[in-house]
């Protein structure tokens, strides 16, 4: 129980660690890289550090040694016991006052006289009792001791008989280790900043690696844009290995998809067909029975054939939307749409306002034409003389680019707390005018199955101001 408490605790923290990483897969990588090469340097700096501080205190203790036993050779005693020698150590330190690098050698023994310095010991450095620091089995001990001008010096000393009549000296060899922690810590700096700019270069050119590999990814993506928009049926290049059954699973995906559709297109159709015969039965027989009866017959049958295409056509375009992606000019399906409305209009004042660069519409030429040609129509059928149609780009939404048809008239418009009533299947606000009510109803629905908004308003030129944003290609 207790393992099992463990391991779902272990998968926790991973939990909440993978939650701490940016959601960019290229950061991610990038980060961790960093991080595991950071800390890969951090150990390597550490690592020659220490060993250059062991062999710098090795080869330091190794000087002192080296001298302590040349000056030992070096000195003697008279026959009344006096202390001989001039030492030449090869070192000009112990020729320079208080470098921090000292000789001295001093009687032990009561029959020997008087005691050797080096030249660069100006005044006497006190050694500390035996107690404190005791010799060895050799008669030799190492300490540390401040010096002359307050640096820190280490202490070789070893006790040696003279002659036969086992007359002693003590002899001290003293360096500078002060020097030697400046020398390390100037390496150390070196080593450091040589490590940070080999680890800027290899960070670098790591972050370049990563998004040269990761760049077939971006590919990917924008084929897959390419799709969405229209400008593609299919992720089309060579790909690397590991991405290349991504790219063909997607490829097949977009088949099957667009299988899918083209049969929900063939099954729409042929529920269209059949069921086109029955009901023109029954407006003919609505009509040859005429009466009461008749017309209700025929108006029942007119608003089922009415409901049976719009929920078809709503059928298709839920089939393909987000599936395969059509492409329409806009400003050259609204043209051709003005143009025809103008001739069957001669008496309305229709303008249309160009937008200065290409829209494209993310759906089918035939549901476009829907939406204005419904709108249309409503604004000639309302209007006291004025309609006017313009298109223009929309702010960026979440979804993607957009862009806006607006068609306003001069005709008594709609109140406010009436526009809802007007997008209701079926509701028409004036019975004295001809239709169906369904225009802004099919128009609404048409809009929302495209993922866009539709607003009603008050109009510039003083009737109703129709509002519609839908979903825009890239070019």
């Amino acid at each position: 129980m207790t393992d099992e408490a463990g391991v779902r605790t272990g998968w926790g923290l991973l939990g909440r660690a993978s939650k701490l990483l940016p959601r960019s897969l290229t950061l991610r990588v990038i980060a961790l890289s960093t991080v595991w090469a950071v800390l890969v340097l951090l150990v390597i700096a550490t690592f020659i550090s220490t060993l250059f501080r062991q062999a710098s205190e090795r080869g330091f203790e190794s000087l002192l040694s080296a001298h302590l036993f040349n000056l030992i050779s070096s000195v003697s005693l008279s026959e009344q016991g006096m202390l001989l020698g001039n030492p030449n150590l090869g070192d000009l330190r112990f020729t320079e006052a208080n470098s921090g690098w000292y000789w001295a050698v001093e009687p032990v023994s009561e029959s020997v006289i008087g005691e050797l310095r080096s030249v660069s010991m100006t005044a006497p450095i006190a050694s500390p009792p035996a107690e404190q620091e005791p010799f060895d089995a050799d008669f030799q001990r190492s300490y540390v001791v401040t010096g002359l001008v307050g640096e820190e010096l280490e202490v070789i000393e070893a006790e040696f008989v003279l002659d036969n009549q086992n007359r002693v000296a003590r002899f001290r060899m003293m360096g500078n280790r002060t020097e030697l922690e400046e020398e390390i810590e100037a390496f150390e700096r070196s080593l450091y900043t040589y490590l940070a700019i080999f680890g800027a270069g290899m960070i670098a050119i790591n972050v370049f690696a990563i998004l040269l590999g990761l760049k077939p990814l971006g590919r990917v993506r924008k084929a897959l844009s390419d799709i969405r928009e229209g400008n593609a049926q299919q992720l089309d290049g060579e790909f690397p290995a590991e991405i290349a059954p991504l790219a063909e699973e997607t490829n097949a995906l977009i088949d099957s998809n667009r299988r899918i559709v083209e049969r929900a297109r063939t099954q729409v159709g042929n529920l269209a067909h059949s069921l086109k015969t029955p009901l023109a039965i029954m407006l003919n027989e609505g009509r040859a029975i005429g009466g009461e009866k008749g017309a209700l017959l025929v108006e029942q049958a007119g608003s089922m054939q009415q409901q049976l295409d719009h929920y078809l056509q709503r059928a298709r375009i839920a089939a393909q939307r987000d599936s395969v992606v059509f492409r329409t000019p806009v400003v050259e399906t609204l043209d051709r749409l003005v143009r025809v409305v103008r001739k069957i209009n001669p008496g309305i004042d229709l303008r249309f306002e160009r937008p200065a660069e290409e829209i494209i519409f993310s759906g089918e030429r035939e549901d476009l034409e829907e939406i204005v040609g419904n709108l249309l129509e409503n604004a000639v059928k309302w209007a006291n003389g004025k309609v006017r149609v313009s298109v223009r780009p929309a702010p960026e939404r979440p979804d993607g680019p957009s862009f806006d048809i607006l068609i306003e008239d001069d005709g008594p418009g709609i109140p406010e707390e009436k526009a809802r009533d007007a997008l209701k299947r079926g509701r028409r606000l004036d019975e004295t005018k001809p239709g169906t009510g369904l225009g802004l109803s099919i128009v609404s629905d048409l809009v929302k199955e495209y993922g866009g908004q539709l607003q009603l308003g008050q109009s510039e030129i003083g009737g109703l101001r129709v509002a519609v944003t839908l979903r825009r290609s890239a070019l």
